[in-house]
């Protein structure tokens, strides 16, 4: 997988050399936070009562003990989930269901351990030091129920905080399994969402932030009713912004792993996408709303990545114009009637090549007189419809609409004749063009199709280049070719043909100058399709 949200990288140190320990040292830093922040919490509540330095002191120390310890105890219960960790570890080659179990496992560890205990840690967090404070404050049980109340705030506050603390530090073993993630897992949506998260957390700041505030100007002594209202004020406002500050920076650059630094992960792997990589894969480290962001875009690129690889084995058994086109939907898909220039050209004498030679040069030299082929008719607007043994036949018309399709076939096919014959094969090719209506549309059966044309103006083609035999020359084309040419091109008539199958003879016309080493013929391809770029059932007009 490309790209990755990066967690410090201290902490992917300390995950690579510690190995499954380092889950025991998450376990311990929650602890340490949870004692810091019971340590602020009972000097919040001291500020109220002022109790005596060694009283307040021996509360700050039940209470942080009591919260570390609870903690810590917590952090420890997730020995199953360390173990399948370690497992999964342990296997050289975990199979695709391995790897999702293991990643549930680690994406959801933080969740499962604050989910099963977060109730009982709080409980046993704030009742011994609100005890201790009552006995030794000697505040009797009016202020114990008060005690309770004020540390179930700061509590809560902290449960999010140590959540989220505790999220980012697994973020490094979450990494590690994600990186081997297939993309098409299920995930299954846990843990704590976003929006709880700030449910929660926003009224415990506000109210945490609030009291200790007021805790602060208590300790202040003469403030209560002294000075100026406007010093007061002042005095007030500038303690908000200060624990407002503090209590915020840590929360907001938590969230802001928890949401900024995924999202930004997307964004760079869908820059990717849009450069054209359908490998970029974002990484998939949470359970919530952003990991479901991330597995949605990994799923949508994995799509996209199909859908080019589909494309361009499709543009390799179809000409790749049509098969954009198919794709796009722009082919009809129903069969209609267009005037189009059929172009049929067959190699010279390949049988009796066939029969003198191996069968892998056979279909070498068959293949490289084809690339010319195809290079042509693909730089003059034109599409393979088919190839017939040794013949290829070419489409100038349909599925697009060319109003000078006539001249793109008689080009092509006097450029297909010079290019061949100064090719490397030895071989050289005759070409046949005629002009005339014929059906278009997606033809086949039982769920395969090919974009075709049927009609006589085909079979015309192919018996016009059978008869190049006949006159000696390498290009002929129809009379209804030479009436539907926009430009002027030299040419020369051969007179009415007998052609098989046709009871009418047919006037045939044979290009003026001699392609090979020619400087002025053919002319030069045009860079721009023709106008009309959209499939059309109606013929362009008569001229």
């Amino acid at each position: 997988m490309h790209g990755h949200v990066a967690p410090s990288a201290l902490t992917r140190r300390l995950q690579r050399r510690l190995g499954e320990r380092y889950l025991l040292l998450v376990a311990l830093f929650g602890a340490a936070q949870a004692m810091g922040i019971a340590v602020v919490s009972v000097v919040m509540v001291a500020a109220f009562y002022r109790p005596s330095l060694t009283a307040a002191a021996g509360v700050t120390l039940v209470g942080a003990l009591s919260a570390g310890s609870t903690v810590l105890l917590s952090g420890l219960r997730g020995r199953p989930a360390r173990r399948a960790l370690r497992t999964w570890r342990a296997t050289r080659h975990p199979t695709p269901k391995e790897t999702v179990e293991a990643w549930h496992v680690a994406a959801t560890l933080t969740w499962d351990v604050y989910r099963r205990n977060a109730l009982w840690v709080n409980a046993l967090g704030i009742l011994p030091p609100a005890a201790a404070a009552a006995w030794w404050w000697d505040l009797g049980w009016p202020g114990l129920a008060a005690l309770c109340l004020a540390g179930a705030i700061p509590g809560l506050y902290a449960t999010v905080l140590g959540y989220s603390v505790g999220e980012w530090l697994m973020r490094p073993v979450v990494e590690e399994i994600a990186a081997a993630l297939p993309d098409d897992f299920v995930l299954e949506p846990r843990g704590m969402s976003l929006r709880t998260r700030l449910r929660l957390v926003v009224p415990a700041y506000t109210t945490t932030a609030a009291v200790l505030v007021a805790g602060l100007l208590e300790l202040g002594g003469e403030y209560d009713g002294a000075g100026p209202t406007s010093v007061r004020l002042a005095l007030t406002v500038a303690l908000a912004l200060l624990v407002g500050v503090v209590l915020s920076k840590e929360l907001t650059r938590l969230l802001g792993v928890a949401v900024t630094g995924p999202v930004d992960a997307v964004r760079a792997q869908l820059d990717l996408v849009e450069a054209g990589d359908y490998s970029a894969r974002a990484p998939v480290l949470s359970a919530d709303e952003i990991g479901a962001l991330a597995h949605a875009f990994n799923r949508t690129a994995r799509g996209l990545a199909e859908r080019d690889r589909v494309r361009q084995e499709f543009g390799t058994y179809v000409d790749p114009a049509i098969a954009a086109l198919i794709l796009e939907g722009a082919v009809p898909g129903d069969g209609f009637e267009v005037e189009v220039s059929m172009l049929f050209c067959d190699v010279r004498g390949f049988t009796t090549y066939a029969e003198t030679m191996p069968a892998a040069d056979v279909v070498a030299t068959l293949n490289a007189i084809f690339a010319e082929i195809v290079s042509v008719v693909e730089a003059w607007g034109g599409h393979v419809d088919k190839f017939v043994g040794d013949g290829v036949v070419a489409v100038f018309g349909a599925p697009e609409s060319l109003v000078d399709h006539a001249d793109r076939a008689l080009s092509a096919a006097v450029m297909i004749v010079d290019s061949v014959a100064q090719g490397t094969t030895g071989l050289r090719v005759a070409a046949g063009v005629n002009t005339g209506t014929v059906v278009a549309g997606p033809i086949g059966g039982a769920g395969r199709l090919n974009f075709s044309v049927i009609g006589d103006a085909v079979n015309v083609a192919a018996r016009v280049e059978a008869a190049t035999r006949q006159t000696g020359d390498d290009v002929l084309v129809t009379a209804a070719t030479r009436d539907r040419l926009v430009h002027r091109h030299p040419l020369v008539a051969r007179g009415p043909l007998h052609l098989k199958g046709r009871s009418e003879p047919v006037e045939v016309f044979a290009p003026v100058v001699s392609v090979a080493g020619s400087e002025s013929w053919p002319p030069t391809p045009p860079t721009q399709p023709s106008p009309a770029a959209t499939p059309s059932p109606a013929p362009p007009p008569a001229r």
